[in-house]
């Protein structure tokens, strides 16, 4: 801890320098605080320490093509449902970066990704605790918009250690509109390999497995007048699963049209062993060297999000055994513009999408099994006035609570009020009704939520969440929030159901708690 804070003192020290005689420095920090109280409704019991704290301190210095940064983590400990490994101080994060034109290289930490992330991606998400940055050293260079081309090495970071795994990984895009002159075209072809070092056992090696594997992917992206279409093959190469070697492996087709106010896109996707992991002896839901994007609608109303979808990959330590999924998704929005019929004065906003997956029957095949989740919404946004805006949206979701191991589904409707009025410039209030009925799990419920603001600085809410269909029990939350220039603090109190919060293939679970937090954001 004093070497930590002795080097954090000495960089510092040094940027702020820096930074008064050329350059500047810029940071950010962030600290989320919660208090855990003894409720009998709840199904978390503090024991000896009922305070959780997340710490985050960001510094990043810049200097014509150079720059500089490192980010400093606290857990005391960390907020229940993070990662155990979240547990002590450290730099995390340290990195020098020289950048001009056509080039730009990294030593020390880096986030990075090849196309979709299917094969590797480095990102940080606060919320789920994920951070895989990976410590070594990256080289990228764009000739002319014409090639791009980038090479990294490194070990990621799992918890709060470096671990011993090591990536070794290059990534080539060649734009053939740009290099025959086609201005009004995109069409690229992009490829993309990674090794993967991790020493292994005597016996994870006669089992045949294998300390160093390569995985590759292989990309097209075109664009014309709107109309788009990608697609993406990844193959991880053989690795073993459990003590049986797989070979794992994702196709990735989208096509779709954007313009005059209309999107629609149609997209297909097939998972499969396609677990990429940091390394082979952790169950850490942050051992992840890959991301797997998001295919169906991102909720964030409350009754809507009581059960996530999280893609099954093909893991044998997740809660199936199942070697993947596949499915899709069809999303469509379109505009009605002011002055017309149906958009009237202002226009109207119209959304629906349509998404469902299934595992995979039988290895090899694209044959369906199961359904995971199947998912229908609509929502429409107007503007009825300039102090008057109303969000209506229906879903219907079916949800298969044994991750496909057997047929069973939970099938809800849930319909969500979001109406939002502006009574002076700086005062408005939104009001959020929602409703879910259900003949499954703990049946139905309804939620509201009360939001009121005094711009440009306060804000008050207050929620509760109640199931009246089978526990008969109330998840209320009552907060306040400031914000002035670049920074915003909150303090609040509640009980908070248990469930999941999953993005990019990674679900963080939250156990039932019922205390207060508070949480400050700057950035300087």
């Amino acid at each position: 801890m004093k070497k930590v804070l002795a080097a954090i003192g000495i960089a510092v020290s040094v940027m702020s320098l820096s930074a008064q005689e050329k350059g500047y420095l810029t940071g950010s920090f962030e600290t989320n605080d919660h208090i855990y109280v003894k409720d009998e409704a709840n199904r978390f019991t503090p024991d000896d320490d009922n305070f959780g704290t997340n710490n985050y301190l960001k510094l990043d210095y810049y200097n014509g093509n150079f720059s500089a940064g490192l980010q400093l983590e606290g857990y005391y400990p960390a907020l229940i449902g993070y990662p155990d490994e979240l547990n002590k101080v450290a730099l995390s994060n340290i990195y020098v970066n020289w950048k001009d034109e056509d080039f730009q290289i990294t030593a020390g930490t880096f986030y990075d990704q090849f196309g979709s992330g299917l094969l590797f991606r480095s990102w940080e998400d606060r919320l789920l605790g994920m951070n895989n940055a990976v410590m070594g050293a990256r080289f990228a260079y764009n000739w002319e918009d014409k090639i791009a081309f980038k090479a990294l090495w490194g070990m990621p970071r799992l918890g709060m250690e470096i671990s011993e795994t090591q990536v070794r990984g290059a990534d080539l895009s060649v734009s053939l509109g740009n290099i025959i002159g086609l201005d009004d075209i995109l069409l690229s072809l992009e490829g993309s390999v990674l090794n993967r070092y991790e020493k292994i056992s005597i016996d994870a090696q006669e089992a045949g497995g294998k300390a160093s594997t390569v995985g590759f992917s292989g990309r097209l992206n075109f664009d014309w007048n709107g109309l788009f279409l990608k697609g993406e093959y990844v193959d991880l190469g053989k690795k073993l699963v459990g003590m049986t070697p797989k070979r794992g492996n994702a196709q990735l087709v989208e096509i779709g049209y954007n313009g005059r106010g209309l999107g629609v896109t149609l997209t297909g996707r097939r998972l499969e062993w396609m677990g990429q992991k940091i390394s082979s002896r952790s169950l850490s839901t942050a051992n992840l060297i890959s991301y797997v994007p998001a295919m169906s609608t991102q909720y964030t109303y409350m009754l809507t999000t009581l059960h996530p979808y999280n893609p099954q990959v093909g893991d044998e330590s997740t809660y199936t055994f199942n070697s993947g999924e596949i499915g899709g998704q069809l999303d469509a929005f379109y505009n009605f513009r002011r002055g017309t019929a149906i958009g009237g004065k202002r226009g109207m906003k119209v959304h629906a999408n349509f998404s469902t997956y299934y595992t995979l029957a039988q290895e090899g095949t694209a044959q369906a099994g199961n359904l995971l989740f199947r998912d229908f919404s609509f929502d429409i946004e107007k503007q009825w006035t300039k102090q008057f805006k109303m969000v209506l949206m229906y879903s219907m979701q079916e949800y298969n609570p044994t991750y496909g191991n057997f047929k069973t589904t939970w099938l809800s409707n849930i319909v969500v009020a979001d109406l939002l009025y502006k009574w002076t410039p700086t005062f408005s209030t939104r009001l959020e009704l929602q409703y879910l009925t259900t003949k499954e799990d703990k049946k139905d419920w309804m939620a509201a939520l009360l939001e009121v603001n005094f711009a440009p600085h306060w804000s008050i809410w207050g929620s509760d969440m109640y199931n009246h269909g089978s526990t008969k029990m109330h998840y209320y939350n009552v907060g306040v929030s400031y914000t002035k220039g670049r920074t915003r603090l909150a303090a609040g109190y509640g009980r908070y159901k248990d469930g999941f919060i999953c993005s990019g293939g990674v679900c963080r679970q939250i156990p039932q708690y019922t205390g207060a937090n508070f949480s400050i954001t700057t950035s300087f």
